[in-house]
C-alpha cells in the first residue's frame, strides 16, 4: 500500500515544511507597476546616466502618470519661487537670491511647456498675494514670472544668448518703470520725479569734481537714468544667464551654450 508520506520525502519540493519562501516570486505582469520598471533597470555608470535625457525617463509613463507628475513639479517649483522671495523680503541677501528669480519658471517651461510655465507664474502670484498681499504678488509676476516664461520659452528653441539677455533686459527694464508707476499711483505721489532729483544732485556732484561749473540740463539726467537702469538689467540678465546654466547643468537640463569668451573667462566648458 502507498504511503503518502513517502512522495513527501522523495519530492520536498510538494512539503510545506520545507518550502523556501526567502526569495520571492517574481511580480506578474499586472502586478507590476512604473516604479518596478524603473527600479529593474538600474543606471549604473556616471557615463551612461549623462546620456539619460529627460524625455527617455518619462517615455515609460502612461498620459495619467504624466499628468499627475507635471502638476507636482508645477505647483513643487512654483512654491520655490514664492519661497524665494518671501526669504529675500525678509531676510534681504542683495542680488543672491534675486539672481533665482526667474529660474524655477523656465525650469518648468523647459520640462513641460508654455501652459504649464504660465501656470506656475500664475500660482506664484496668487501664493504672493495671499502671504504678503497683491502687490507683491503683481511685482513678482512683472518683471521676473513673465521673465521666467521668455527664457524657458527661448531656451527650449535653443536661441542664443544674445537674444534671450536682449529680451530679458527689456522685461527687467519695463518691470522696472512698472513698479514706480504702480508704486506712485498707490501713494499719490510721484516717485520716478524723485529718483530725476537724486540723479540731478550726483550729477551737479559729478560735473563739480571735474571742474564744470554748469547745471545739468534735464535730457542729459532723462539719459543718464535711463541709461542707468537699461545697463543694470543687461547685468542682471547676464548674472540670470551664468547662474542658470550652472544650475540646470547639475540637473542634467541643458541650455543653450555661453559665448566663447565667457567660456574662457569663466573656465567653464
Amino acid at each position: 500500500m502507498h504511503d503518502p508520506h513517502d512522495s513527501l520525502e522523495s519530492n520536498p519540493d510538494n512539503n510545506p515544511d520545507t518550502t523556501d519562501f526567502s526569495t520571492p516570486p517574481d511580480p506578474s505582469p499586472e502586478m507590476s507597476n512604473w516604479v518596478d520598471e524603473a527600479l529593474s533597470n538600474p543606471v549604473n555608470s556616471s557615463a551612461t546616466a549623462d546620456k539619460v535625457t529627460f524625455g527617455s525617463r518619462i517615455s515609460r509613463l502612461s498620459p495619467e502618470q504624466l499628468t499627475t507628475l507635471a502638476t507636482v513639479e508645477t505647483a513643487f517649483l512654483a512654491s520655490t519661487a514664492s519661497l524665494l522671495w518671501v526669504m529675500d523680503y525678509y531676510f534681504p541677501t542683495g542680488p543672491v537670491l534675486r539672481v533665482f528669480f526667474p529660474l524655477p519658471i523656465a525650469l518648468v517651461y523647459l520640462r513641460w511647456g508654455a501652459r504649464s510655465a504660465w501656470m506656475a507664474a500664475l500660482v506664484s502670484a496668487l501664493l504672493l498675494s495671499v502671504l504678503m498681499g497683491p502687490t507683491r504678488g503683481i511685482f513678482y509676476t512683472i518683471p521676473f514670472g513673465v521673465m521666467g516664461v521668455q527664457l524657458g520659452a527661448l531656451w527650449r528653441r535653443g536661441a542664443s544668448w544674445g537674444w534671450s539677455i536682449l529680451f530679458g533686459a527689456m522685461i527687467s527694464a519695463f518691470g522696472f518703470f512698472f513698479r514706480f508707476w504702480l508704486l506712485s499711483l498707490m501713494m499719490g505721489e510721484d516717485l520716478l520725479s524723485l529718483v530725476i532729483a537724486q540723479i540731478t544732485e550726483f550729477l551737479q556732484w559729478l560735473f563739480l569734481r571735474f571742474g564744470w561749473w554748469q547745471v545739468p540740463e534735464v535730457w542729459m539726467v532723462q539719459s543718464f537714468a535711463l541709461v542707468s537702469i537699461v545697463f543694470n538689467s543687461f547685468v542682471y540678465v547676464f548674472v540670470v544667464h551664468i547662474v542658470s546654466m550652472v544650475t540646470l547643468d547639475r540637473l542634467k537640463i541643458s541650455i543653450p551654450r555661453p559665448p566663447k569668451w565667457v567660456r574662457v573667462l569663466l573656465d567653464y566648458d
